[in-house]
């Protein structure tokens, strides 16, 4: 981490806004290795050096990585003038200007999705050439043939666009069939278009897992919880 002001540092961290943690600079409550700082451009290192903000340590953290269960009725979107967006279900102590979700779902679809202010990382997660398989459970109007088992590793072709291969699974038979579907891409209503491209129409659908990383079961709908860095890179495997 670079060295940075420390008014830029503490505000990053929610601790308050820029002119909020300036007061709080200059009223002598920031210390930095021990020692009260009163100027709010003091530069500092926050990898190697301690600051405390009224004796508790503060624990910078150069990015958040944050798994949300997404519910339906939310746009994947840092905001929006008109609709309630995920970042607006983030606790106040996430708020940082950055935050962004990496990939979306749609609004009717709900599950895992991952938040985070570290753009390198979004890219990473949903470049194609990264390989990494976001999976969905899809409630359907109609049973899976072998043919759309035989399609779908095929490639769906779309009317605008050719899918890559993408796995198919049959969880549960039956008139209203729940499959598994692994993509390695993220085309605009990819999955709900694929089956419709297979005469079938999707009912539900939610993303329960990427790379190795699965979805807390324990989450409620828009709840969300800060990621490891264990789980972080369990998305890559």
């Amino acid at each position: 981490m670079k060295k940075e002001r420390l008014d830029k540092i503490l505000s990053s961290q929610n601790i308050g806004t820029r002119k909020e943690v300036g007061k709080l600079i200059r009223s002598g409550c920031v210390a930095v290795n021990g020692v009260a700082v009163i100027k709010p451009q003091t530069v500092v290192d926050a990898s190697s050096e301690t600051i405390t903000v009224n004796g508790q340590q503060v624990c910078v953290k150069k990015y958040l990585y944050i798994m949300m269960n997404k519910p339906q009725g939310v746009l994947s979107a840092s905001r929006d003038k008109s609709a309630r967006t995920v970042t607006d279900l983030l606790p106040q102590e996430w708020h940082r200007r950055c935050i962004f979700p990496a990939g979306r779902l749609d609004k009717d679809t709900e599950g895992l999705l991952i938040l985070t202010d570290d753009g390198a990382f979004a890219h990473k997660m949903l470049a194609p050439k990264s390989h990494v398989v976001k999976w969905y459970e899809a409630r359907l109007s109609s049973p899976v043939t072998e043919e759309d088992r035989k399609a779908f590793r095929s490639g769906i072709l779309l009317s605008d666009a050719a899918c890559l291969p993408a796995e198919l699974k049959v969880l549960k038979q039956g008139d209203n069939p729940l499959v598994l579907v692994g993509l390695r891409e993220g085309k605009f209503h990819q999955v709900k278009r694929m089956f419709q491209a297979r005469n079938n129409h999707v009912l539900t659908l939610k993303r329960v897992r990427i790379g190795n990383l699965f979805l807390d079961t324990s989450l409620g709908a828009g709840e969300a919880r800060e990621l490891s860095k264990l789980e972080t890179e369990e998305i890559f495997y």
